[in-house]
Order: C-alpha cells, then sequence, then structure tokens
C-alpha cells in the first residue's frame, strides 16, 4: 500500500472514530435502549476491521 492511501484509510478511520466519541456523547444512559448499545458495538468493530486492515497492509 502507497503512502498516500495509507494517510487515507487513517483519515477515514479518524472520522469513525470521531463519529462514534459523538455518538458516545450524544447518548442518555437512562433512557439507552439496547439498539443504541449495539450500534455502538458495531461502530467499535467497524474500527477494529479498519485498525486491523491498515496494520496488515502496512
Amino acid at each position: 500500500m502507497d503512502k498516500e492511501q495509507s494517510n487515507r484509510h487513517v483519515d477515514d478511520l479518524k472520522k469513525r472514530l470521531h463519529q462514534f466519541l459523538e455518538k458516545l456523547e450524544s447518548i442518555e444512559p437512562e433512557t439507552t435502549d439496547l439498539n443504541e448499545i449495539d450500534q455502538l458495538i458495531s461502530l467499535v468493530d467497524e474500527l477494529e476491521n479498519q485498525m486491523n486492515k491498515i496494520k496488515k497492509d502496512q
């Protein structure tokens, strides 16, 4: 993988992480349902997969 492509992947990962953090901050613990928790878990899984792909490609 060339450096430019790697940088794009890292930028995408940063954007997704930022989205995750925004979602996490917007959640009200008292009113959160399982669907919202599942969405957060899915986002974490996606972030992990993206990170592992970047590591593998380097």
